[in-house]
Formats: C-alpha cells, sequence, structure tokens
C-alpha cells in the first residue's frame, strides 16, 4: 500500500475536491493487485478552436492518472455544444452550428494528445447516444430531477432572481451531461470546479438508472490567467493557448506575477511538491532570483507543449530583446570603412582609450556586439549596423560602409 499512498499523494496535489476518495483509492489498488483498468471521464464541449494552459490543468492530472490504470474517455460534446453550458453564464448561450462543432472538435482532439497518452485516450462523441434518444426518454430524464433543484445551481439561482430568462433547453443541459455518464459508465468524472453541478449529476443519474456504480469526482481549481485576477479564458485576452508559438508562450508566462508564479507551479509544473517548495524557500532567503525560477517555469511549459530545442531558443531571443529594450535611447553613433577590425572599431567609437585596453575588454569577456559576447580579437565587422558595448554601460553603434 506504500505505493499507493505515494500516488494518491500526488493525485490530491492541486485538487480543489474529491468526492468519493475511497472509491479513486480502490480503483487504483485494483489497477495494481489485480490489472483491472478503470475509466475517466471528461467533457469537452467544442464551442472554441483551441485548448489552453487552463484546460490543461484537469488534462496533466489525467495524464497522471493514465499512468496508473486510467483509461481517458475524452468525451466531445458534440450535441450538447448545440444546446450551450449555462455554467457561469448570465444569459443563454449561443448554440453552434454542426459543422463548427465538428471542426472544432477535430483542432481539440489534435490537441489534447500534446498532454495525454494517445494509446490510453478513447474520443466520443455524445451524439452516438444523444440522437437514439426518443422523445419518451427524454421525457423520462426530465422527471430525474426536479425544477426547484435546479434552481438551486449559483447562476440559475441568480438569474432567477433577477428575472433574466432562463430557457428550457439549459435545464436539459447537466441532464445530458449526467446521461452521458450513464451511457459510459465511467468510474471517475474531472472538470473544473465551475462544474460541480453538472458532475454531481452524472453521479446522480448512474444511480436512477441502476448503471451499478457511481463515479468519483475530481474537480480542479480554475487556473489564474495571465492578468493575476481572473480565471484563464479567452474572452478576457488572459489566455496561454497551447499551440501559440514558443517565443509568445515565453514571454507571457515571464509576465506573470512572482506571487502567481508558485500557483502556476502547483498545477502546470512535473516538479514534485518538495522541489517547488526548496525553490520558493530559496527565492524567500535571496538565494535564488524569482526571475531565474519564473523562467524555468517558462522553459518547462513550452517545451511541454512544442520541444527543448524550442524552449531554449526562445528564452535566448526573449533575453536578447529584453536586453534590447533596456538600451539608452541616445547611444553615440560612429561611422567607420569596412571591413574593420574590431579591436580598432572599440577604439574608434571612443569605448577604449587604446587597442590594448580594447583588447584587455575582450580577453575580459566583457565586449558584446549585438548582445552577443565576443572573444576573438581578430574579428572583422563586415558591412552592416551593430551595436558595441563594453560592460553595463558603454555602448556605441556603429555603421560600417
Amino acid at each position: 500500500m506504500g505505493d499507493i499512498q505515494a500516488v494518491l499523494r500526488e493525485l490530491r496535489r492541486g485538487v480543489a475536491e474529491i468526492i468519493d476518495e475511497e472509491r479513486v483509492e480502490t480503483l487504483i489498488k485494483n489497477y495494481y493487485e489485480k490489472g483491472e483498468n478503470f475509466y475517466i471521464k471528461i467533457g469537452m464541449d467544442p464551442t472554441a478552436a483551441d485548448l489552453h494552459l487552463g484546460h490543461t490543468v484537469t488534462l496533466q492530472k489525467m495524464a497522471f492518472l493514465q499512468r496508473h490504470g486510467a483509461i481517458i474517455q475524452f468525451l466531445i460534446g458534440d450535441f450538447t455544444a448545440q444546446i450551450g453550458d449555462p455554467s457561469g453564464k448570465s444569459e443563454t448561450r449561443k448554440k453552434l452550428d454542426k459543422e463548427t462543432v465538428l471542426k472544432n472538435a477535430k483542432t481539440y482532439e489534435e490537441q489534447v494528445f500534446k498532454v495525454l497518452d494517445p494509446t490510453k485516450t478513447i474520443i466520443m462523441f455524445n451524439s452516438k447516444w444523444a440522437n437514439e434518444l426518443r422523445a419518451s426518454d427524454m421525457i423520462e430524464l426530465a422527471s430525474t430531477y426536479s425544477v426547484a433543484r435546479m434552481l438551486e445551481r449559483d447562476d440559475f439561482t441568480k438569474r432567477f432572481r433577477s428575472e433574466t430568462p432562463i430557457s428550457i433547453s439549459e435545464f436539459l443541459y447537466p441532464l445530458m451531461q449526467g446521461y452521458d455518464s450513464v451511457a459510459m459508465k465511467c468510474d471517475i468524472e474531472m472538470g473544473g470546479t465551475d462544474q460541480k453541478f453538472n458532475l454531481l449529476m452524472g453521479r446522480h443519474l448512474q444511480r436512477v438508472y441502476n448503471v451499478g456504480k457511481e463515479q468519483a469526482v475530481i474537480m480542479m481549481p480554475l487556473l489564474v490567467g495571465l492578468d493575476g485576477t481572473n480565471k484563464m479564458s479567452k474572452s478576457l485576452g488572459n489566455y496561454i493557448g497551447v499551440t501559440e508559438v514558443p517565443n509568445d508562450m515565453f514571454a507571457k508566462t515571464l509576465s506573470i506575477s512572482d506571487e502567481l508564479m508558485w500557483e502556476w507551479y502547483r498545477l502546470l509544473s512535473t516538479k514534485t511538491l518538495e522541489e517547488i517548495d526548496e525553490l520558493k524557500s530559496g527565492v524567500e532567503s535571496g538565494k535564488l532570483h524569482p526571475k531565474a525560477i519564473k523562467e524555468a517555469l517558462a522553459m518547462e511549459i513550452v517545451a511541454k507543449f512544442h520541444n527543448e530545442e524550442s524552449a531554449i531558443k526562445a528564452r535566448d531571443e526573449f533575453n536578447k530583446v529584453h536586453s534590447q529594450n533596456q538600451l539608452p535611447s541616445d547611444i553615440a553613433e560612429f561611422s567607420v570603412q569596412g571591413p574593420v577590425w574590431v579591436v580598432k572599431a572599440l577604439f574608434e567609437c571612443k569605448l577604449a582609450s587604446s587597442s590594448s585596453e580594447a583588447r584587455r575588454h575582450i580577453s575580459a569577456n566583457a565586449v558584446s556586439i549585438d548582445q552577443n559576447k565576443i572573444t576573438d580579437e581578430q574579428l572583422q565587422l563586415e558591412k552592416g549596423e551593430y551595436i558595441l558595448q563594453i560592460g553595463k554601460k558603454k555602448f556605441a553603434k556603429v555603421k560600417v560602409v
């Protein structure tokens, strides 16, 4: 049981709430002792074409469970997307046409495998069983829950009190999401904390329809976006898409606050909690610089969705651009005939008082050309424009003609 307890400790990391944790423990135990796999459902309505890092918080927890016996049932809600999930909405959401739904679903399918193991993932579409429901089946489904209970949902309560319209189809949404759990016979369903009502509906309906099991529920917190205040959302523009280019992904990660960085480490990094605590202690004691730790997080995120080489290039490019942004605005400009010996150029631009001083600076690794250190005293500068720099304070712009 020691290993299983270690798995459970890592499972709890970053989790907002687990309902029926004993069942989760039993499922993992049965995998190790009997070789039995268990099935985890996650549903996503393809209402947008791209996933962002907020979506991956749950996906990464699922990827972890795939290593401990889970088969992921990744449900594309092509039927329910045409109803529109009312969770957190102050008004009825617009329905999507089938063509848009299927196009977005294909994009999701490609993106989730940046995180999930495709050999342990089953892509499913809820139109397969939802389209087969007859009118009598829908009436039976609707009879399993009362209007009073439905209005206990926070978003419905607010809209009801403010006399904002609520369509009957929106009452059907959580019922249909719950019915997906009946059709899929899943053991666990995962989602964000904003999905709690819908996730519990799955437990309720599995019991009503005598599936023989009640799904456990694992809820992940909503990732705070780049603004440090609101949950990551495309509509708010505070997001990082999983398909964004490495340079943008890296730069956006570095833009988050030092405080938010630790929450991102906890929810997005593969580092252990102990390793994260060590980094935090190092920053608090002054032994580690927060920028360096944030840079490491940015590189990990880029490498995860691209590769290690892209992460290194993104870091180097960011540092280059960042350094250029810090250059003085009144750099002296010089023009010399080329090609010109770098030592002579440093002298001509008055960065060194003599050739020997220029050589000493080069030997001391103190000379940069366009933010890149140079060590070759014999370097010849061809035609072009260059930023020459000695140390952190002496700059000159030279045009070789």
